[in-house]
């Protein structure tokens, strides 16, 4: 059975169908803002004490903690690059997408929910995120034969209808 890739807009810190959420994270995986201050706000004070000893991290790399107060099992953390300083960027925010399924499978995850990695306050374009990320999903999949189910949450509804306008125009080719 093939994966299924979904598109959605909403709150990464509510997914509860999924098994694992991504964090997109800082260097030091701490609370901040936007989806890591989310997460961390839900899943509550051990997710922090969870992250300290795996910090800091590199742009493009993925560890994983236990999800604590949130509705998944296990949150991946990933570190994107920020757009105009890390580079390669688009190496970089592939090597995100690609650890984090890699993380899962080794895992046993067979449900994951990603936010738009680096298109935030990274900078990252988000068309060039939605096309890097769905790109490399598309193309790590065939390798993480247990992952049955990819989930793109994207904050507002402008996010949402580039990631699945993205996702629809890579189907077709």
């Amino acid at each position: 059975m093939p994966t299924q890739l979904e598109c959605h807009q909403g709150d990464i810190a509510h997914q509860p169908d999924m098994d694992a959420v991504v964090n997109a994270a800082n260097a030091e995986l701490r609370p901040g803002g936007g989806v890591a201050g989310a997460l961390h706000r839900a899943a509550g004070p051990e997710l922090d004490r969870a992250c300290r000893p795996l910090a800091p991290i590199e742009p493009g790399q993925a560890v994983i903690t236990d999800a604590f107060g949130l509705p998944n099992r296990h949150v991946i953390h990933c570190l994107g690059p920020v757009y105009g300083r890390d580079k390669p960027e688009a190496e970089l925010l592939a090597n995100c997408y690609r650890s984090a399924l890699e993380l899962a499978e080794r895992h046993g995850l067979a449900s994951i929910a990603f936010p738009a990695l680096s298109a935030g306050a990274f900078g990252y374009p988000l068309d060039d995120a939605a096309q890097v990320a769905l790109a490399t999903v598309c193309e790590t999949l065939p390798k993480c034969p247990g992952i049955e189910r990819v989930r793109f949450v994207l904050f507002d509804a402008g996010s949402a209808e580039v990631f699945q306008r993205t996702l629809d125009s890579l189907s077709s080719a």
